[in-house]
């Protein structure tokens, strides 16, 4: 049988890995929302934008009309908006894009 202490502690680690899972995460000129699989990145255009996810570089590269090019780790894809590619072991599609920032999903599964 459990104490009521051991059962403390044993769920504490579940408490605390949301937390790890966002202290993982970091961008510039970026702004991410991530779940365990998959994270959704709004790029700011015009300046150098990359975020750190899923244990992965992704950078805006550049943007031609509809397609956006983006380096996800060390990678270089071209991904029209509305579709998805594939690079580096993720699935990469292109959600959105403005004049002001771009919109990415970018999710574990890709082969």
């Amino acid at each position: 049988m459990i104490s009521p202490v051991g059962r403390k502690l044993a769920v504490l680690p579940l408490l605390l890995l949301p937390l790890g899972a966002l202290a993982a995460c970091s961008s510039e000129n970026a702004q991410t929302d991530c779940t365990v699989n998959a994270c959704t990145v709004t790029f700011d255009r015009g300046v150098e934008a990359s975020a750190s996810i899923l244990g992965v570089k992704a950078e805006l590269v550049s943007v031609q009309g509809q397609n956006v090019t983006m380096r996800i780790g060390g990678q270089q894809i071209t991904v029209p908006a509305g579709e998805g590619e594939q690079a580096e072991g993720f699935n990469v599609s292109v959600q959105s894009v403005t004049q002001e920032n771009v919109v990415v999903k970018i999710s574990n599964g890709g082969g």
